[in-house]
């Protein structure tokens, strides 16, 4: 696994044998920061990457100059393999793992962001009400996002967040956006 752009661009992921995480495709992720470079200009962007997994995703925000990037996961292991990448990497001012369950997590913080990515486990239980959990907490700026990465069997497009439905391969970006944004969508 690599990091496809920015100042880190080539660097590899290299997580140990044996690890327990489903990370994002280089070919959706790819799909994903292209689509994302058409809205944002990464520099100084706030970023809740949820279910950090890998830090893959984290780390491609870094790369292309997001200010502050938060990364959960409550596996101690991954959480530990994310921190030490992000030192080796050079991007552990910018790059900070929280290791806590996300749903909890949710609950206690008071941030808010630009963009929240969220790459829960497919077979996750209430991977569904990740939407409304997020956005009603008010964690997402106006003009933000909220991208949730799920599964085929998903279809969020009832949901009155939903702007667009992205998908590379097997892969399902759902993008959300404030209540008060969705509704300006076109």
């Amino acid at each position: 696994m690599r990091i496809i752009g920015g100042k880190l661009r080539g660097k590899s992921i290299n997580p140990p044998a044996g690890y327990k995480a489903r990370p994002t495709t280089d070919f959706a992720k790819e799909g994903l920061f292209n689509a994302l470079d058409n809205e944002f200009f990464f520099d100084d962007l706030a970023v809740l990457d949820l279910f950090g997994g890998t830090g893959s995703i984290a780390f491609e925000f870094a790369s292309r100059g997001a200010g502050n990037v938060i990364s959960v996961e409550m596996n101690p292991v991954n959480a530990g393999f994310i921190k030490k990448t992000a030192a080796a990497l050079g991007v552990d001012d910018t790059v900070k793992v929280v290791h806590h369950n996300v749903f909890d997590f949710l609950q206690l913080c008071a941030l808010r962001f630009d963009i929240v990515f969220a790459d829960p486990p497919y077979a996750l239980e209430g991977l569904d009400t990740i939407p409304d959990k997020v956005l009603s907490k008010g964690l997402v700026y106006p003009g933000g996002y909220l991208i949730l990465e799920h599964p085929a069997e998903y279809n969020f497009a009832a949901h009155p967040s939903f702007v667009k439905e992205k998908k590379y391969g097997n892969v399902h970006f759902s993008w959300f956006r404030p209540l008060e944004d969705a509704s300006t969508e076109a």
